[in-house]
């Protein structure tokens, strides 16, 4: 009796809500800068690993994705696990020890790699597995990321409380380890059609055909500049709230764990809706929507309407979730499944530019703001110039995604 497919999906949410605790890592940052010696700002081991983990996130995932097709999603999902554990361990012993190097290695460059592999570990099979449902698929798998922010987030926070930021990261490596290793477990390659023959599922182009047609490099702009201002959002949400709308840090800290449950269900909301009405239509809806609430914040925040402002921010995470999860699905229609996995891990070389340049372009033009500012002045506009900058990015995306159209019938 063969078994069901819907046990793959459940397998590759497991692994992603183990490296998806990436992205509450913020909760780590004070413990960890009380915990070793004082460092220079440019070294603060808490902002180098997470940078550090998110470009290698990209670059991991770029280079092993021809691995990944070769090895399959279990072998993959059991070294990612191995690496990101291993790498959770590590820093655990970094900071015991006070070694900041130790830190860094184990939280930015193994946890990192780890997090690369094991993101696209199971979207091959995915797409694979479910031919005629691709974009629901990979949402179920991508939403696993974004729940993984939100549970981390608690889990860390429960875990320094009771035993500090070191021996949390100990227990921390231990549970991840084996939920991923679960997972990994329930991922097995698609079957062929009788006889062998290929289906359609699990045709296509090569990776190295594949980035070299122009559709690759729109696809690698759209989400880049997708990502770009999801995450420039995403890093200064909590500022951003306590200035434009005098929110205490507390309450800025409980929307950011609504809006990581936002980001997780557009994963699984938008990468669905896409099977409905097409990846591009998906995307054109993206930028025009959100073009306009980066536009609609600001005066929002100047008339102090505070829920058309939380209305706006929820909506963009739902899509800047919904990019990642619809992407997979653009690919394998666009250059067929069989190599999607490592096409999916070059075009994600766009998150670790993005991962840099949306904090960079919102922190930075927000502080020069802030610090033009007359003593006492109100700081309801130190946001305008960044957040116009990022629209008149997304507008670029929307330009982008117009230009995207199907390969030559002789190409695929």
């Amino acid at each position: 009796m063969s078994k069901s497919r819907w046990t793959i999906p459940v397998g590759a949410i497991l692994v992603h809500l183990g490296i998806g605790s990436v992205y509450a890592w913020s909760t780590l940052n004070r413990p960890i800068i009380a915990a070793l010696p004082p460092q220079p700002w440019w070294g603060s081991p808490p902002y180098t690993t997470f940078t550090a983990a998110l470009v290698l996130l990209g670059l991991s995932a770029a280079t092993m994705g021809p691995w990944v097709e070769r090895r399959g999603a279990r072998v993959a999902a059991k070294t990612s696990a191995l690496f990101f554990a291993g790498g959770l361990a590590l820093g655990g012993l970094g900071l015991l020890w006070q070694q900041p190097l130790l830190l860094f290695l184990g939280l930015g460059i193994l946890c990192g790699i780890g997090c690369g592999i094991g993101y696209i570990a199971p979207v091959s099979t995915l797409v694979k597995w479910f031919p005629e449902r691709r974009g629901m698929a990979t949402g179920f798998a991508i939403m696993g990321f974004g729940g993984g922010a939100f549970l981390g987030g608690y889990a860390n926070a429960f875990l320094i409380e009771q035993m500090g930021v070191a021996r949390a990261l100990f227990v921390l490596s231990g549970v991840y380890f084996a939920l991923m290793s679960a997972g990994a477990q329930l991922l097995r390659p698609a079957p062929e059609a009788p006889g062998g023959l290929a289906t359609p599922a699990t045709t296509g182009l090569t990776r190295g055909e594949a980035i070299r047609t122009p559709q690759f490099l729109l696809l690698w702009g759209i989400l880049c500049v997708n990502v770009t201002a999801g995450i420039g959002i995403l890093a200064q949400a909590s500022p951003m709230m306590q200035d434009l709308f005098g929110r205490t840090p507390k309450q800025a800290a409980a929307v950011v764990a609504v809006i990581s449950l936002f980001n997780a269900g557009g994963r699984l909301l938008w990468s669905s809706a896409s099977d409905l009405m097409g990846r591009r239509t998906t995307y054109l809806l993206f930028f025009v929507v959100q073009f306009a609430l980066f536009l609609a914040i600001p005066r929002f925040a100047q008339a102090g309407a505070w829920w058309p402002f939380l209305a706006c921010l929820l909506t963009v995470f739902t899509m800047y979730g919904g990019g990642f999860a619809t992407m997979p699905a653009f690919l394998a229609d666009l250059f067929g499944a069989r190599n999607v996995g490592a096409i999916h891990g070059a075009v994600l070389t766009a998150w670790s530019v993005a991962a840099v340049m949306g904090p960079v372009i919102i922190t930075q033009l927000s502080e020069r703001a802030r610090a033009a500012l007359a003593p006492g002045a109100p700081r309801v506009h130190i946001y305008d110039q960044p957040l116009m900058l990022l629209a008149g990015l997304l507008a670029v995306g929307l330009v982008l995604t117009l230009a995207v159209k199907p390969l030559p019938s002789t190409t695929k």
